[in-house]
């Protein structure tokens, strides 16, 4: 009997290891703010970021590094015959990252193609300070919205944050094989406000593993009133 007791104890101190176990590798990650649609209407300004005017109207500049695939070990849970994951270096949408040893970009230069081609991905990162005027136009209290069209795929990080909901639209998130991502990354604009982007470009499709490279098509600040 003592012995039966043993096995049953050890059985469920097994199970519930194992049930730990799953619930830890499964844990979701931690929510972001809610996905914005942009206005599908004509913007009331637009000020291209490809452009050394563009730019200074931000006081900004672009950094790039190209991101790197390393091994790590399977994730805990993970089923028998998997012993490696895969993740990317560095994460570099996180809010205040430091790319002081960055490469300076030209605005220019983001239409360059980057990288060794194939299987490739690339980080463009960028400060924005939002002005009380550009031109004769007046920012105060509009919204705006991001455009980056990256060829092929991006995800883009806006403030440490890639916004997005699981079964909802979400435009920092890949939107498909040279489609543009259009962001909200200011509902009211005000004069000082700092906007930090990070944007991941992705050689695609992937399992293609095309013999080209990363580049932008178009990057742009829209303002909507």
């Amino acid at each position: 009997m003592r012995h039966s007791n043993l096995a049953t104890l050890l059985a469920g101190t097994v199970l519930a290891s194992a049930s730990l176990m799953l619930a830890v590798s499964a844990q979701p990650l931690p929510p972001t703010s809610p996905p914005q649609l942009a206005p599908a209407l004509v913007p009331a300004h637009v000020v291209d970021l490809l452009t050394a005017e563009g730019m200074a109207a931000f006081s900004a500049q672009w950094k790039h590094i190209e991101a790197k695939i390393v091994e790590g070990p399977a994730l805990q849970g993970a089923m028998p015959g998997y012993k490696t994951s895969y993740d990317i270096s560095p994460h570099a949408g996180a809010k205040g990252f430091d790319d002081s040893s960055w490469t300076t970009l030209e605005a220019k230069q983001l239409a360059d193609r980057r990288g060794g081609g194939k299987v490739s991905f690339l980080w463009y990162r960028t400060n924005l300070t939002m002005p009380a005027k550009i031109g004769a136009f007046d920012t105060a209290n509009a919204k705006a919205v991001l455009t980056a069209y990256v060829d092929d795929y991006a995800e883009i990080w806006v403030n440490g944050e890639m916004p997005r909901r699981a079964g909802i639209t979400s435009p920092a998130t890949i939107q498909g094989f040279n489609i543009p991502n259009r962001v909200v990354i200011a509902d009211a604009v005000k004069a000082g406000d700092k906007v930090e982007i990070a944007i991941f470009g992705i050689n695609g499709p992937i399992s293609v593993a095309p013999p080209n490279f990363v580049f932008f098509r178009q990057a742009s600040v829209e303002f909507y009133k």
